[in-house]
């Protein structure tokens, strides 16, 4: 099952980014979204699954596609045997990073058996995510400071010496200070956790932990992706307002701000996959480069069970009387 579904997502993100990577740098929000979700919903149409959206972009009443609960794929208009799944995505991760030009967008999804994704409301998430090394040596409870020194030594390296991600955000003034009063480096970033959490499992890129607070749908994904790689996160909701609590209550049973989530409560399924392609260049992806004829993307494909990790440079010749100008 993974193997198929694998290849099959990839194909999803990868159509999604191209369709998004055409308005880099044109200042268009809203356009390089709707490309991106018109783009995955198209593509999903395609693939060989019954697959059910868990996680994407809202509402039925406030998203047109890709919405909780929508079906996607053939399986749910031809009489054939496929495989039912459960499906999050994030047809594009930095929105604002697309339209001004700056790297690490990328499109993205995880998919597995039903039931193997939590359907997390429309929040905030409290996160701490690490890499294999230093998976089990944290606690989101206790002091940013002191997950720090246990990141460092769970690397055997100085404190100075790792680099924790935090997203630039008011919200994280007193979390900047702490972080950096331990003499760790830091890199600020104006959007994109979730690209970032997968970055500090990846050894080379540089990247350690990711602390701070972001959106719970992304928290999710997240969770399938370092359940994949052997990381792990640590996750506390935090709430806006009463309205959100409700939602929580509805989707979750609860609307509790202590309860920690780990790696395996936001992502539980046995045969997990997770793709996710460039947009704009990256420290993880490359971006979408178009040539006389077509483009070239560079995607991260990923199976729990089988325990793969492929990275996947693919040409897409859109006119096959052209010859490809691309260097291999």
């Amino acid at each position: 099952m993974e193997q198929l579904l694998a290849l099959e997502m990839v194909r999803v993100t990868e159509a999604a980014a191209i369709a998004s990577a055409r308005f880099m740098g044109r200042g268009e929000h809203d356009e390089a979204d709707r490309a991106a979700v018109e783009a995955m919903r198209a593509a999903m149409d395609e693939a060989d699954i019954a697959g059910t959206i868990v996680i994407g972009e809202g509402e039925r009443d406030r998203a047109p596609m890709l919405y909780i609960g929508e079906q996607v794929g053939r399986g749910h208009h031809e009489a054939a045997e496929v495989e039912s799944v459960d499906i999050a995505v994030d047809p594009l991760e930095g929105t604002n990073l697309v339209a001004t030009g700056q790297g690490n967008a990328i499109t993205v999804l995880a998919a597995s058996e039903r039931g193997g994704l939590t359907n997390a409301p429309d929040t905030y998430l409290e996160k701490l995510c690490v890499g294999p090394v230093a998976a089990g040596a944290v606690d989101i409870t206790v002091s940013p400071s002191e997950n720090c020194h246990r990141i460092a030594e769970a690397l055997r390296r100085r404190v100075g010496d790792i680099t924790i991600i935090i997203l630039d955000r008011p919200r994280h003034e007193d979390l900047i200070a702490e972080v950096r009063s331990t003499g760790a480096r830091i890199k600020l970033i104006s959007d994109g956790d979730l690209s970032a959490a997968i970055s500090c499992a990846v050894q080379g890129t540089g990247v350690h932990a990711v602390m701070g607070i972001g959106g719970a749908p992304e928290g999710v994904i997240t969770a399938a992706a370092l359940r994949c790689l052997g990381g792990e996160i640590q996750a506390r909701f935090r709430f806006r307002n009463a309205d959100e609590r409700e939602r929580a209550v509805s989707m979750l049973g609860h609307a509790e701000e202590d309860k920690v989530y780990r790696t395996e409560d936001l992502a539980s399924g046995e045969h997990l996959v997770f793709a996710a392609t460039g947009v704009t260049p990256g420290e993880l992806l490359q971006g979408v480069r178009f040539f006389g004829g077509g483009a070239r993307t560079h995607s991260l494909v990923m199976a729990y069970r089988t325990k793969q990790v492929r990275f996947v440079d693919t040409v897409h010749m859109f006119d096959r009387d052209r010859p490809p100008a691309v260097r291999l």
